[in-house]
Parts: structure tokens; C-alpha cells; sequence
């Protein structure tokens, strides 16, 4: 009785697709449709009505570090009882973020202990709760609150203190990659300088999912983003593809170190705020551009090379060198449930307004989690890899 509760309701919606900004708004509705009606059947199909009746789920475990596509496989997983402050969750959807790989390969700064699910970030169903949960309900989305919970599988209990509730009137695929890109763009505009409309911001890696984030989410508060990308054989496309999503102005690697760069500051203020997620000469770049007293937050490190300062920055124009976790920023404010709470509901607002959307994503099924893998590592991707449960 309880699942079809659930589905009369899910039927309900209509979700838009947040694949781009391009998209088709009645061919999206279809897709989304079409995508929420298979989720749902399949939970009736499984049975997903009582905790009693979730024995398993399917899920994508690796029991050493390595190669993802050596390590990861695709098991069957007994399920514990739910207990009084525990959930009950089928996961929906779930990004294959470059943390998760690296938690993978075993570089990353947390490391669960193993054997282990792969997956930080995704969305969930609350089929069933504990007679002890306050804070949600059967037919509640939840995504996780901190990183290693472990989302690359069908289903799961979960503590209720271990996810959050989110809005399920917003679409799938942002709700599934809201929980880490756009929460660390939004940090980084909001905590490192007080940018006012007219200001400008510098990128690198503009084109990744936190890179799109920023874009939108600068553009919605009028602030201008100089986006810095590799070039590549599709860069007229990706160029196209950022402005339509607010990006003020799109430029190379090698821009960076031309004389021509200082024509646009006669266009476009010197920003006093950059993001840096590649590190190497491309943050050094970043870090030369940046107007005095600015600063430069560090948040990735995609070409595995040090962040290399200048003294003349340091002296002459007074930069600052920071870094930035959302995961750290998550565990410093654990118990302030206002701050968490009020980042995700101003995103949402963002989302429903058609301001910020999910970035380009590919929706793979979890028994072809090796094409998700294999692609999410390929060079020059801007497309996300989504395993739809």
C-alpha cells in the first residue's frame, strides 16, 4: 500500500530535465517522464513496500584500492533491519564524481574502510523510516549529508543524521549533483570575497561540474566570469555552450599569457576572486590576473602539479592563497543545520527559476557502470556520468 502511495504521488510530477541549457523543454518533459514512470515501476516491481521485504540491493563495491576498472564490481548486498532512527532508501540517481574515483584509486584525503560502495553524492526515495525519525517521511528525497556514504547501489538504510531532505519538486538530475559541485561554487562566491554585481571572477576548469555551477550562480547575482578551457577540437561548441549558461566571456590556456588578455580588462574589471581546479601554470596564470588584495581559492588539483605563487604577488599586489572542501565545510558546520539548510534551499529556488541547472550528464544504468567509469576518466569530458538505480 505504501509503495503505491508513493508512486501516485511521483506520477504527479513533471520534472525538467537539466541535461543542458539548450534542451528542448517538451522533449525534456518526455525524457523526465519517461525516466520517473521507470524508476517507479521498478519500485513496485521490487517489492520496495515494507522494510521487511528489502532483504538486498545491487551495489557497486570494491574491496581493494586500484584501477577502477579493475576493482569495481557489481554485487549483491544483504541489507540490515531498519531500526528506530534509521531509513530506508531506494537510490535514484547517482554522479560519478573525479573524488569518487580518486577514493577509488585511494588518493583521496578520506578513505572508507574496505570492502566499500563507491558513490559520495546522489538522490534518494524514502520508502520506510524508524519510529524514532522526526525529521522525514516516507516520499521525502534525501541526499547524503558528508562524503562515503556509499550511493552507487539500489538501495540502503541509512542513519537519519547521515542524509538531509531536499525538494522533490525540483528535476532528478539536479537534485543527484546538487550535493557537491553547486554547494562548493557557492561557498567559494560567498565566503572569500564580498563580490558585489558588476564584479568580476576568474576560472579555471571551467567546463567541469563545479565550473558550470559557478557560472550560473555568479551570473544570477550579476557578477562577471572569465572561464578559462583547454583547447580542444569542439571548443566553438563548449565556448557556445558556456555563454548560453551566463558565462561572460570564454578564453584558452594560452590566452592567459597573452598580451591580449589585457584588452578584455578594458571590457571587464580585474577579478578579484579565482577559482583554481587544475593547479600547475594555469593557477600561476590565475594568481598574475587577479586585481590587488584578491584572492585565489584552490578547491582541485586535475593536473596533479603544485600550486606555484609568485613573489611579485605575494609583495606588489597583496593575494591571497586559500583553499576550499565541502566536505570540510559540511563536517565544520554539522550541527548548524541552518547553514546546510539554507545553502541547499537557495539553490533550489535557483533551480525552480530555471537559474541553475545540472550539468551536461549521461545517464547509464548500474549494469553498465563500466562505461560510466571509463568515460567519466576520459580527458576533455564535460559531460557527467549518471548511474540511473
Amino acid at each position: 500500500m505504501k509503495v503505491k502511495l508513493l508512486i501516485r504521488s511521483l506520477l504527479k510530477k513533471t520534472w525538467v530535465c537539466g541535461l543542458t541549457t539548450h534542451t528542448n523543454l517538451p522533449t525534456a518533459f518526455a525524457h523526465q517522464r519517461a525516466l520517473q514512470c521507470r524508476i517507479v515501476g521498478e519500485l513496485s516491481a521490487r517489492g520496495y513496500s515494507t522494510a521487511a521485504s528489502a532483504k538486498g540491493c545491487a551495489a557497486l563495491v570494491y574491496r581493494t584500492h586500484g584501477d577502477p576498472a579493475q576493482v569495481v564490481q557489481l554485487e549483491s548486498m544483504n541489507l540490515p533491519s531498519i531500526d528506530e532512527k534509521s531509513v530506508l532508501v531506494k537510490i535514484l540517481a547517482a554522479p560519478v564524481n573525479p573524488s569518487d574515483i580518486n577514493m577509488i584509486q585511494g588518493t583521496y584525503a578520506i578513505l572508507p574502510e574496505l570492502p566499500a560502495v563507491g558513490g559520495n553524492e546522489g538522490v534518494a526515495l524514502v520508502l520506510e523510516v524508524g519510529s524514532q525519525v522526526k525529521s522525514l517521511k516516507p516520499g521525502d528525497w534525501v541526499i547524503p549529508r558528508d562524503a562515503s556514504l556509499g550511493t552507487w547501489r539500489t538501495a540502503a538504510v541509512l542513519a537519519e543524521k547521515d542524509v538531509i531532505s531536499l525538494p522533490n519538486d525540483i528535476p532528478l538530475l539536479s537534485a543527484a549533483t546538487l550535493g557537491v559541485n553547486p554547494c562548493t561554487a557557492f561557498r567559494m562566491l560567498s565566503d572569500f570575497e564580498d563580490l558585489k554585481p558588476g564584479d568580476s571572477v576568474i576560472q579555471n576548469a571551467a567546463n567541469s561540474g563545479v565550473g558550470q555551477a559557478v557560472i550560473q550562480i555568479a551570473a544570477a547575482r550579476g557578477i562577471q566570469t572569465i572561464n578559462v578551457v583547454r583547447d580542444r577540437p569542439d571548443l566553438t561548441q563548449l565556448t557556445d555552450r558556456l555563454k548560453a549558461m551566463g558565462a561572460s566571456h570564454v578564453i584558452k590556456e594560452e590566452t592567459l599569457r597573452r598580451p591580449e588578455l589585457k584588452e578584455l580588462f578594458k571590457i571587464c574589471p580585474r577579478p578579484k576572486l579565482a577559482l583554481n581546479g587544475v593547479g600547475g601554470k594555469s593557477a600561476t596564470e590565475l594568481l598574475r590576473n587577479l586585481q590587488v588584495g584578491g584572492t585565489m581559492v584552490t578547491y582541485g588539483g586535475m593536473s596533479k602539479q603544485p600550486v606555484t605563487v609568485p613573489v611579485s604577488a605575494l609583495i606588489f599586489k597583496n593575494v591571497k592563497v586559500r583553499g576550499f572542501w565541502v566536505t570540510q565545510w559540511k563536517r565544520q558546520y554539522a550541527e548548524d543545520e541552518e547553514a546546510l539548510h539554507g545553502m541547499l534551499e537557495e539553490l533550489c529556488v535557483m533551480i525552480r527559476q530555471g537559474k541553475l541547472s545540472a550539468p551536461a550528464c549521461s545517464e547509464v544504468g548500474l549494469t553498465d557502470f563500466r562505461k560510466a567509469l571509463d568515460s567519466a576518466m576520459q580527458p576533455f569530458t564535460s559531460v557527467k556520468q549518471v548511474l540511473i538505480m
